[in-house]
């Protein structure tokens, strides 16, 4: 099957990223949010990103202004009834992308694949309360989109060989990699990932280190370019803490047992850079350890 309309739904980190890397690709892209404010700020840090890579000399000028000029946006969900290709970038919440899809069906053409951008819930679940479990699967990009070359594919247990083949050449049209994964809780990356970042938690919490120490201590000794706790505010302790409940939920082992201090953090509203505060305090002109 041919793409060449995509939709991308949510406007915010991971949805502009996509818009960006998908209209440079040369795809139309229809980008919508429920904010006409978050869709302006999308467009702008789209631009910005890409003369950004205009001034690396990662593409032309010519480039930016047609990747530009492919992405259109709207306030109306229903308007992406038109594209080919649509993937759901809301907020990291089961029941707010169930509402969207439900919301969006009876607007599609009969060949849209319908997906999702979820890092951890269950791309079979999310498939069944839809009218095509058959043309939906997980398609999980990584943080930051123009930078990072891996994309999770994700088959519900529907999923047909066409949509999946169909979404892999469009990974492959990006320049991108995919990784296929199962669908399992949290998946390949954050299966891994996460849990690593809750036991440096479980360090600082047991006082084993502190912050600085524990993070310099896997960049420096395991070359890792971040250190977890650095990392963990980065991706939001949220969004964190929201994985590690789903591997615990889904898969029962009290290994995936989110630490206390990570749910304290969440609970005082420290969630890492977005809001100035998480491990390291953000508001002066370097980050301090908060512990």
């Amino acid at each position: 099957m041919e793409i060449e309309r995509i939709g991308v739904i949510g406007a915010g980190q991971m949805g502009n990223g996509i818009a960006h890397v998908m209209a440079l690709a040369g795809y139309e892209v229809l980008l919508t949010d429920i904010s006409q404010d978050a869709l302006n700020e999308a467009v702008a840090l789209i631009d910005r990103n890409l003369t950004r890579q205009v001034s690396r000399e990662k593409i032309s000028q010519a480039e930016k202004d047609a990747a530009m000029a492919r992405i259109g946006t709207t306030l109306t969900l229903t308007d992406l009834g038109i594209c080919d290709l649509i993937i759901e970038a809301a907020t990291e919440r089961e029941t707010v992308k169930q509402a969207i899809f439900e919301d969006l069906q009876p607007h599609l053409q009969p060949h849209t694949i319908l997906t999702s951008n979820t890092s951890s819930i269950s791309i079979t679940r999310l498939a069944s309360r839809t009218d095509r479990p058959e043309r939906f699967m997980g398609f999980h990009f990584m943080n930051p989109v123009p930078v990072m070359q891996l994309v999770e594919l994700i088959r519900g247990i529907a999923t047909d060989q066409e949509t999946y083949d169909t979404c892999l050449g469009v990974v492959e049209r990006l320049g991108k990699t995919a990784a296929s994964a199962e669908d399992f809780p949290a998946f390949i990356v954050n299966r891994i990932l996460m849990p690593m970042i809750n036991e440096a938690v479980y360090t600082l919490y047991e006082g084993v280190g502190n912050v600085r120490s524990i993070d310099q201590a896997m960049k420096l000794g395991a070359n890792h370019p971040m250190g977890p706790l650095e990392l963990a505010d980065f991706i939001g302790l949220d969004t964190c803490l929201a994985i590690m409940n789903v591997l615990h939920d889904g898969l029962a082992d009290t290994k995936y047992r989110p630490c206390p201090l990570l749910t304290k953090y969440v609970e005082a509203g420290w969630l890492g850079r977005k809001t100035e505060r998480g491990f390291y305090d953000y508001r002066g002109e370097t980050p301090v350890p908060s512990r």
